[in-house]
């Protein structure tokens, strides 16, 4: 019954997304926060109590769920990308959707937007941790967390989904970085 009336609009306009749509999503999820860490960078920096950063990814991002093979393979060697690549792909990407290429080009077909953006966090995420190494710099898929975002059909409470995001907070000066984490745990997204 919940997805009749307006909430069926909006599970519509989430699974089949106009190229505007797309637009957003990418400098939420992605620009968003590539500008926010590159304004918070200098004060990360003179931290002496080793600063970390954690990243919000979700399952969308993991590579298997790439169609395209080829930039599947390309996207899990992380030391050939740079911030100019990933933009280049980005726009690559932006170009075939609104053209109506998506599958033709093998992007994702399910939340193509969110599924890049993610996939590009995954990756940002690592060239930062290569960057700087005296940082511990990680992204973590919370789990399918009950928010207001998600219509509140998500399974876990907040403070589970939290639980991840906070470890690596937590995380000793030698911890891991460069990772990507499954909730608690390490996962396989590249």
């Amino acid at each position: 019954m919940w997805l009749s009336g307006k909430a069926a609009h909006l599970v519509e306009s989430v699974i089949i997304q106009t190229y505007d749509e797309a637009v957003k999503c990418l400098n939420t999820n992605y620009y968003g926060l590539k500008w926010a860490t590159e304004a918070l960078l200098p004060l990360l920096k003179k931290s002496t109590s080793g600063a970390r950063i954690i990243n919000t990814s979700s399952l969308r991002s993991e590579l298997q769920r790439m169609p395209n093979e080829k930039l599947r393979e390309s996207l899990r060697d992380a030391d050939s990308w740079d911030e100019a690549r990933i933009e280049a792909m980005l726009s690559e990407f932006l170009e075939d959707m609104k053209n109506g290429r998506l599958e033709a080009a093998g992007w994702p077909m399910m939340l193509p937007a969110y599924s890049m953006s993610k996939m590009v966090v995954n990756l940002y995420t690592r060239i930062l941790a290569r960057r700087h190494p005296e940082m511990r710099i990680n992204c973590v898929h919370p789990g399918f967390v009950k928010t207001e975002i998600n219509w509140n059909t998500g399974v876990l409470p907040p403070e589970e989904g939290a639980r991840g995001a906070v470890m690596l907070a937590l995380a000793p000066g030698d911890g891991p970085t460069g990772c990507y984490f499954d909730q608690t745990k390490m996962g396989e997204a590249w």
